[in-house]
């Protein structure tokens, strides 16, 4: 995704999810949720695999790791200098 594509969403719109085995996010499985913020910013947060991705949004931890980020979501660089942490 690039961030031209990002500021065309609507503020809070989900663009992306996902399940992640990563041990660098939790022990056990998890569901992970990309949202656009409401200024061209966007965050990822994540929680138990069990949870809707409403729940996430509302409740989930939010990842800090750009590297991480950069794993889970496909995105250009100016992107990631638009990342929330």
């Amino acid at each position: 995704m690039t961030l031209e594509e990002l500021k065309e969403l609507p503020a809070h719109t989900v663009f992306a999810t996902g399940i992640s085995n990563s041990p660098r996010l939790h022990k056990d499985q998890v569901r992970w949720v990309a949202k656009r913020g409401y200024i061209h910013d966007w965050a990822v947060y994540y929680s138990t695999a069990d949870k809707t991705v409403e729940e996430i949004t509302k409740w989930g931890s939010k990842i800090h790791s750009l590297d991480l980020v950069k794993e889970l979501v496909v995105c250009d660089e100016p992107m990631i200098k638009m990342y929330r942490q």
